[in-house]
């Protein structure tokens, strides 16, 4: 449903449907109960951060990005060239001009693998923080309960008595799928329990078969797709009308109706916590800072055009909004339908249809933030779940790679014009300061302030350390 900008007012205005929305997205997503911060998730650092993650699903190509070879053989280096930046000495892909200007504000780690070619395991690996994989894991159903929790549901859990009404970690624009519609691995509470999932806002406007920068879609094989939409986003409406906080209150005591028979049916303690969650829905909506955040359709002119009015872009800039607002994870998934899964047509799809919308949403993204002065306090992570194939396939694109991917890190105390770690001559292996997806996550929580041996415990009571690796160290 569209943002109703018609009326020119502050208040935030709801539909009757938007109202009955708010409490389904409580009793679906908002699972944490209290949100966030005991002296369980007391900071381990005294000026603790936030972090946006951008997840480009489906792998990125670091040799066609950030981490070329042009001395490699032509069945390695591939059709694009390298360009100096803004930093002496590095290099990186010609069509990513605008982030080539700002290098002084961000680093490249060129050393971290996944320990897996397979899209499942790999972004079970990427998005729980872990290269273990569950006794009995199985990517036959997904989701399931016997996955690790994501990092956004163990953040919900780190942070679960923090008096806010902002949840702790926020997903969007929907949940990263492949092809056939099948959810990866590694994006919900799993073991933790669905009381602890993260709030995932899945408002994307449906386009089944797109990929890219909706409503600029594509197709792996076609140099035409037509979005299946009018909207970029499926955005509730945000502002009340005249006389709607009535309404409003109308629809809430219904709602309440239902909760007091939900209650009946299924238990005080239980109903109790979905109450709070649907409290928390409703909060979040009406408050005029965090419902600005979904109105991004309707952005100034200005903005639109500097982030790009895609997807890519007006994700990107929901997310500085979410977290300017207080939240401390936002994850950004660009793409779905394994987006950047680019086994054919890989040069042409990132020339046209990839890294116009990337380059641009993601420079602004960080522009935006550097000249905010939110830069210092704010952790950007960008990267895929793996690599891509030093050697180029015949249908002119590369394959699924394991071993090593490049990693962007800007902001929240990363030293910017940088490069961590090395991939060899062709780009198939670290040859320096390796590091793995478990080093992401470590990197993640001590921004945020998670204690170093803290733990978090499942649904068995078992309980399991939030880090199995060491932060990053070359980032500071």
């Amino acid at each position: 449903m569209p943002v109703d900008a018609s009326d020119g007012g502050n208040k935030p205005r709801f539909s009757r449907r938007t109202a009955l929305q708010a409490g389904s997205l409580g009793l679906a997503g908002l699972g944490a109960a209290g949100l966030a911060g005991s002296a369980d998730a007391a900071t381990s650092s005294a000026n603790p951060k936030k972090v946006i993650f951008v997840f480009l699903t489906g792998g990125i190509s670091h040799h066609d990005s950030f981490d070329m070879k042009p001395d490699a053989p032509e069945t390695v280096r591939g059709e694009f060239k390298q360009v100096a930046t803004k930093t002496p000495g590095i290099q990186i892909c010609e069509h990513l001009p605008l982030l080539a200007k700002q290098t002084d504000r961000y680093a490249l780690v060129r050393s971290i693998g996944t320990d897996s070619n397979g899209h499942e395991l790999a972004c079970h690996m990427l998005l729980t923080g872990r290269l273990d994989l569950p006794a009995g894991f199985s990517t036959a159903k997904v989701p399931t309960p016997n996955e690790w929790p994501s990092i956004p549901s163990q953040i919900t859990y780190a942070f679960r008595d923090r008096q806010t009404k902002l949840p702790p970690a926020v997903v969007l624009p929907q949940p990263s799928v492949n092809e056939a519609a099948r959810v990866r691995p590694g994006q919900y509470a799993g073991k933790l329990g669905p009381k602890w999932e993260a709030w995932h806002i899945d408002i994307a406007a449906q386009c089944p078969l797109g990929n890219g920068a909706c409503p600029d879609c594509f197709r792996f094989d076609e140099d035409e797709f037509h979005h299946a939409s009018k909207t970029i986003f499926n955005t509730p409406l945000l502002n009340l009308p005249s006389g709607g906080e009535q309404r409003l209150s109308h629809r809430v005591d219904l709602l309440k109706r239902f909760e007091r028979r939900r209650l009946d049916l299924h238990g005080f303690a239980e109903g109790r916590k979905f109450d709070d969650q649907r409290r928390q829905a409703l909060s979040v909506l009406l408050d005029a800072k965090t419902s600005r955040a979904f109105e991004v359709e309707n952005a100034d002119p200005k903005t639109l055009e500097r982030y790009g009015k895609n997807k890519f872009g007006l994700s990107l800039l929901m997310a500085s909004r979410l977290s300017e607002a207080g939240v401390p994870f936002v994850q950004v998934n660009l793409g779905k339908n394994s987006t950047w899964d680019t086994h054919r047509r890989n040069f042409i799809n990132l020339k046209r249809n990839l890294f116009p919308y990337f380059d641009r949403g993601v420079s602004a993204l960080i522009e935006d933030l550097a000249q905010t002065g939110r830069l210092d306090d704010t952790l950007v992570i960008v990267t895929g779940e793996f690599g891509r194939t030093p050697k180029i396939n015949k249908q002119s694109g590369r394959d699924h790679w394991g071993p090593v991917m490049t990693s962007l890190f800007a902001g929240g105390g990363v030293k910017g014009g940088r490069v961590v770690g090395a991939s060899d001559r062709i780009g198939a292996y670290p040859v320096d300061d390796k590091q793995t997806v478990e080093n992401i996550a470590a990197t993640v929580f001590a921004a945020l302030g998670v204690p170093r041996h803290a733990e978090w415990t499942d649904f068995d009571g078992r309980p399991h350390r939030f880090y199995r690796a060491t932060p990053i160290a070359g980032l500071f």
